[in-house]
């Protein structure tokens, strides 16, 4: 592999998008120490936090999402043809070797000028339904690593698709590694001899939070009392939604630790018993390691549905339960408490459900799509022409 290879991970914006594509720097970084990997961003001030924190190079690139006005339509041509340009010539004079796709709007228009210039790239579809960057540029990607198998009739016939389950923060896998180590830790959550312990239920909106379930989740635990009389209950809020939703636990009379967001979310989850959350790809593959079921209620306005794609691939397989929020017609809180009922008090069912997580894991996803780079800049893989 060329000493001087550098690598641009292309995207990010939200959480989901970001942390696979650190996920693979890192096992790329033990791979290839002296490979420069370089993220680029829409500039949001979390993003480049994270990213420098993980000790990685930050450029911006213009972008802008789908637009929703005709205000938002005149930047949306402004701030992408401004970012094709900006990344024509930073491709260019950064001499970079690969650029890697994270997905979202703002991984577009570096693709695109990646592809121009015939530089190879590689594309994560973390979601059941491809982005619309990965359905257009597909076909002339080096590789396209997907999370699901149910992206392939979805994508170009000729698209170079490898399922290699999503990318996990290190944390995770680190986790999941111990977690196999001790023979049967996985199972003892769910076995009987823990069922007197105080088990856990953790709600997570991901790290902007779901006001749906901050206004919801109170109103349905407050008709289960007697059945969460044991459980401690920790609630993700988001950002500016934390002393409502506080409000609304102490209103229902149910005992709840909110917090604006969990740092240790690996941890907490793998100690935990039951989880309400949405349906991104990068969370559904962090509760697979984690080996904790449950109760998915996908964001209704995710483009193309495909966090209810997502949803549905962990519920036929028996992992989760879901919720679709679109058609409760305003009592979303009856249908959690319905749905929670038997999750809360059935172990043998939760049991089942963790069993059929674990089946899902893919713990080693970011380890597999960095030696696929890895090959394909050393050689070994043989390179695409763009179409």
């Amino acid at each position: 592999m060329p000493a001087n290879s550098h690598v641009l991970f292309a995207g990010g914006g939200a959480a989901g998008h970001l942390f696979p594509g650190l996920a693979v720097a890192e096992h790329l970084q033990r791979r290839a120490p002296k490979t420069m990997i370089t993220f680029a961003g829409s500039g949001k001030v979390r993003e480049r936090h994270i990213v420098r924190n993980a000790g990685y190079h930050y450029t911006m690139i213009p972008a802008q999402p789908t637009p929703h006005s005709p205000i938002q339509a005149l930047r949306f041509l402004t701030d992408n043809a401004m970012g094709y340009c900006a990344a024509r010539w930073m491709l260019r004079e950064q001499r970079v070797s690969m650029v890697v796709g994270l997905g979202g709007y703002t991984s577009s228009a570096v693709v695109r000028s990646a592809v121009a210039r015939g530089i190879p790239v590689v594309l994560l579809e973390q979601n059941a339904i491809p982005g619309r960057t990965t359905r257009w540029l597909s076909r002339s990607a080096a590789l396209v690593c997907a999370a699901f198998d149910e992206v392939r009739p979805h994508l170009h016939v000729q698209a170079p698709v490898t399922v290699t389950g999503n990318p996990s923060r290190p944390a995770f896998e680190k986790l999941y590694a111990q977690m196999n180590r001790r023979s049967g830790a996985s199972k003892a959550r769910f076995s009987e001899e823990n069922n007197g312990r105080r088990k856990r239920l953790v709600i997570l909106g991901g790290a902007g939070g779901a006001r749906s379930l901050n206004e919801n989740m109170p109103k349905a635990l407050s008709k289960l009392k007697d059945q969460i009389a044991d459980w401690q209950i920790v609630h993700q809020t988001g950002e500016g939604q934390l002393q409502a939703t506080e409000a609304r636990y102490e209103s229902a009379g149910v005992s709840a630790l909110a917090v604006t967001f969990i740092d240790e979310i690996a941890s907490v989850l793998f100690e935990s018993d039951l989880v309400v959350c949405r349906a991104g790809g990068t969370t559904l593959a962090e509760l697979a390691l984690a080996n904790v079921p449950a109760l998915l209620v996908p964001y209704p306005q995710a483009v193309d549905n495909h966090q209810i794609a997502n949803a549905k691939v962990f519920t036929a397989a028996g992992a989760s339960r879901m919720i679709d929020e679109s058609s409760q017609g305003g009592a979303l809180n009856s249908a959690l408490s319905r749905e929670l009922s038997p999750l809360l008090s059935d172990l043998e069912l939760r049991g089942r459900m963790a069993g059929k997580m674990q089946e899902l894991a893919r713990p080693q996803a970011a380890s597999e799509i960095a030696g696929s780079i890895c090959d394909h800049l050393s050689g070994s893989l043989a390179p695409r022409v763009a179409a």
